[in-house]
């Protein structure tokens, strides 16, 4: 037989069903996501595991329903319980809009302090600090983040040593790519200053950008084994102090599995003449030294006041052209810093 059509009448309980139970059903969709941004945005802050971060914020507020996704905290507070580090920041803004909940803007006011068990504390203070990132399935794909006026101290009560920086402007660049973590940084007008250490460089412009091979999960705490047998490639690291003087290193690296560091690096120097001036000022009682290195250099370099040299670095053993000892290099560690 026919069927009979439903009289108007008696759709309209059912059409004002259905829309209850859609925006009953995006409700806790967007409180799920919610969630999901706070757990993301803890990571991104202090990643290191995610059994093992605990997150703490305070008097913390979603907003932004029902088109974007915010999440505010008046405090942030974070502890790893594996680690025994902990942080604290001061108020976090973040927000996502709801047809892209994967991107996420963030902002985070200081003040910050950092401890670990080995009695290393790091406070730090800034203008301004914002970053994005965009996540996958599972964890960061990829993160930007940029800080205005950094201003930060380290303090070892182990050894001691204090150390302070500070950065007209900072930026750093994660992202995974396949296996492996790209990275990049750039200081704008920075200086660091080790105290009871000559100060070896005058404020500059920085540019680091170095891949760590099969370390893709550093990005947000997945990969916690380190540096401790990682290898990778050191495409650029640039130190610009003005006026023409500029250093450049490049080349592969690798960590043995106690943090010693090895590698064949390119080391290209600008205005050899004026660098070796600064070094002398910063350590006179080694003048003579420096003026052999500076003319053993130079006849590397034909003469002129450009040289490219290799820098051969074994298990932190440092060697011009792996003959010329320069120095060793420390090993990689978090106990706090090395004596001078």
């Amino acid at each position: 037989g026919n069927v009979k059509p439903i009289p108007y009448r008696q759709k309209i309980p059912f059409l004002g069903l259905g829309i209850v139970l859609v925006i009953a059903i995006y409700t806790a969709g967007w409180f799920y996501a919610a969630n999901r941004l706070e757990e993301t945005v803890i990571k991104a802050i202090a990643p290191g595991g995610t059994s093992s971060i605990k997150g703490e914020c305070t008097d913390m507020a979603f907003r932004g329903y029902p088109f974007r996704i915010g999440l505010f905290c008046s405090k942030v507070n974070v502890e790893d319980t594996k680690t025994g580090v902990t942080t604290s920041f001061g108020a976090l803004r973040s927000a996502a809009q709801v047809y892209a909940p994967g991107h996420i803007v963030w902002e985070l006011d200081s003040p910050a302090e950092i401890r670990t068990p080995h009695g290393l504390t790091v406070s730090a203070q800034w203008a301004n600090l914002q970053s994005s990132l965009v996540t996958k399935l599972k964890g960061i794909d990829r993160t930007s983040l940029v800080i205005d006026g950094l201003k930060a101290q380290a303090v070892s009560s182990l050894t001691n040593q204090t150390i302070d920086f500070d950065a007209a402007k900072t930026e750093v660049h994660l992202r995974q790519n396949g296996a492996d973590l790209d990275g990049a940084v750039t200081l704008n007008d920075a200086a660091t200053v080790v105290q009871g250490w000559p100060q070896i460089l005058p404020r500059l412009n920085a540019i680091a950008d170095v891949t760590l091979a099969g370390k893709a999960g550093m990005i947000d705490g997945s990969d916690t084994t380190g540096l401790y047998g990682a290898s990778g490639e050191l495409r650029r690291v640039m130190l610009d102090i003005g006026d023409g003087r500029i250093m450049r290193i490049s080349g592969p690296f690798a960590f043995d599995d106690h943090g010693y560091l090895s590698g064949k690096f390119k080391l290209e120097i600008e205005k050899l003449g004026d660098w070796a001036d600064n070094a002398k000022q910063a350590f006179p009682q080694l003048q003579s030294t420096i003026d052999t290195a500076r003319k053993l250099l130079g006849a590397l370099a034909g003469g002129g006041d450009h040289t490219s040299v290799d820098l051969v670095v074994d298990r932190g053993r440092a060697t011009v052209s792996g003959f010329i000892p320069l120095g060793k290099i420390p090993r990689s560690d978090d106990r706090g810093f090395v004596a001078p």
